[in-house]
C-alpha cells in the first residue's frame, strides 16, 4: 500500500482513499476500506457525503500520482459541481470499495470527470464532477 497522503491534499481524519490503483492521463483508480469510526460512517453505513468526498479524492489522487511522475508538485481542488449523481447502495464498515474516475476533459483549471463507485465488482453509485484546480 503506498502513502496516498503523498498524493492527496487531504489529511488525517479526512482521507477517503486507501491506495492508487491505476492513475493515467484518462483513468484513476482507487481502493478504500470503510471503517468504524470513519467521520462518514452513520449506523454502520458510509453515506453518501462519504461517498462524494471519496470520488473527488480520486480524482486528487490520480492527478497527484501524475504530477509526481513529471516531478510537479500536488495540486489542491475543490468541488465545483455535482451532475447526475445516483446512489444505488451505502457500503457497510468492513467493505472496500474500489472507485474509478475516467477523466472526460480538461478546461482551464476545471477537471471534468465521469466517477463510479463499485462494491465487490458492483456498481454502487456515480455522478459527474467538476473539480476546480488550484493554480
Amino acid at each position: 500500500m503506498t502513502d496516498i497522503t503523498a498524493y492527496i491534499p487531504q489529511r488525517a481524519p479526512f482521507v477517503m482513499v486507501d491506495d492508487v490503483l491505476e492513475a493515467n492521463e484518462k483513468v484513476s483508480k482507487t481502493s478504500f476500506e470503510i471503517k468504524e469510526g470513519n467521520l462518514f460512517v452513520q449506523d454502520g453505513v458510509f453515506t453518501t457525503p462519504g461517498l462524494v468526498e471519496n470520488m473527488a479524492q480520486t480524482v486528487a489522487a490520480g492527478a497527484g500520482y501524475n504530477a509526481q511522475q513529471k516531478g510537479k508538485d500536488v495540486s489542491v481542488g475543490y468541488i465545483g459541481a455535482l451532475k447526475n449523481l445516483k446512489i444505488d447502495k451505502l457500503p457497510k464498515v468492513g467493505d472496500t470499495i474500489e472507485t474509478q474516475v475516467e477523466f472526460i476533459h480538461f478546461i482551464a483549471n476545471v477537471h471534468v470527470v465521469q466517477a463510479t463507485v463499485f462494491n465487490n465488482a458492483e456498481p454502487i453509485a456515480g455522478c459527474e464532477m467538476k473539480i476546480f484546480v488550484q493554480p
